[in-house]
């Protein structure tokens, strides 16, 4: 077998293999971060490959000319993808939390997960193109990259969420979880207050726990995700923690109706009644709560208007599926009036069960 077929064959083992872990990519509920981090590494290795096999055509790319409106088609295509890529790769390393830690430029899972879906999408019709152009059945080949576009498109922003919200499931052990280093606190002890589903949720008797932005399983009990985070606080600074509980209408069980009714009473800036939580005796709190439609939940807005928060230490550990703090911090700064409001740190979902050496780290800090 001469030269270029051997190149011709490893060129196709290489394309059919970057197809292949773009699609396992985008079953990271099962494959975890850690395999997930290390696919992506084969995919850039693998897509540099392919570069360097295909380094001609990458030449010509530019070169339009007289080409025929199929091949512009192409070769337009393929440098949204080559540029796509390049972004990827950034926003792959941005958002790394295992093997790029230092790395935080991009550093956006939603930005992350729009890129794959365009990258996906971007390359199904890159392939499609190239058949396109060979074969003389020219409809159904246009009719079949269009269906693959669309379910790309449907894989990332569709299947990919539903999975992760469905199939996710997150158990620890409580006692080993939340005990560890203690943390010497200077002064009085502060109050943890925290916000989570549990407690505030008419949960269905058969839940699951299906995702690490809310509810987990602790020794197999149904827990929230920020009461984890309030207790690894407690524990390790030895203070007290106290739930922001609903007194009226709780919210439903479905994770997806919980969302549309936090989406209208933020359009209607309501404010559940909670129960009363005493912070007189305290100098400092720190809040935990979850991003809701890039904000604070509305009963945390009806916690931070009920109290008086002057001349206290309000410190913020936002957890949220995205990054960042949203436009809470700023939204805080109105509720909280007269408080000195501190960002602590912004918590992604799927590293709380794990976030209490980062937490003592901080607490130090503060100390």
């Amino acid at each position: 077998m001469d030269r270029k077929k051997i190149i011709k064959r490893i060129g196709v083992a290489v394309d059919v293999l970057m197809y292949a872990i773009m699609l396992l990519q985008m079953i990271y509920v099962f494959t975890g971060n850690v395999l997930h981090e290390i696919l992506g590494i084969g995919f850039f290795v693998c897509l540099v490959v392919h570069l360097i096999i295909k380094r001609k055509y990458l030449l010509s790319l530019y070169k339009f000319g007289n080409k025929s409106a199929a091949r512009k088609t192409a070769n337009i295509v393929t440098i949204l993808l080559s540029l796509c890529s390049v972004v990827m790769m950034l926003s792959s390393m941005g958002v790394s939390r295992t093997l790029f830690p230092w790395f935080r430029y991009l550093g956006y899972v939603e930005l992350h997960v729009y890129l794959a879906t365009a990258m996906l999408t971007l390359a199904v019709l890159h392939g499609g193109m190239h058949g396109y152009m060979r074969t003389k059945k020219k409809k159904r080949a246009g009719i079949l990259i269009a269906l693959g576009c669309i379910a790309s498109i449907a894989v990332g922003l569709a299947l990919v969420p539903y999975l992760n919200r469905h199939f996710k499931v997150v158990s620890i052990d409580h006692e080993k979880t939340i005990s560890g280093e203690k943390v010497n606190w200077k002064g009085s002890k502060p109050l943890v207050v925290y916000f989570t589903r549990v407690g505030n949720t008419d949960l269905d008797d058969d839940v699951d726990a299906v995702s690490g932005a809310s509810l987990l399983l602790s020794d197999g009990e149904l827990m929230g995700s920020n009461q984890l985070i309030a207790e690894m606080i407690a524990d390790a600074v030895e203070c007290d923690a106290k739930a922001i509980t609903l007194t009226g209408e709780k919210y439903p069980s479905s994770y997806g109706s919980t969302v549309s009714v936090a989406g209208k009473e933020l359009r209607n800036k309501a404010r559940p009644s909670v129960e009363t939580i005493d912070i007189s005796g305290y100098d400092t709190v720190i809040l935990v709560y979850p991003l809701w439609w890039g904000t604070v939940p509305m009963p945390v807005a009806s916690f931070l208007e009920s109290c008086d928060l002057s001349g206290k230490e309000l410190y913020l550990i936002a957890t949220q599926g995205s990054s960042g703090y949203g436009s809470s911090v700023e939204d805080i700064e109105t509720m909280a009036k007269g408080a000195d409001i501190h960002k602590a740190m912004s918590i992604y979902c799927d590293d709380i069960p794990e976030s209490r050496q980062r937490i003592v780290d901080w607490l130090k800090e503060i100390n």
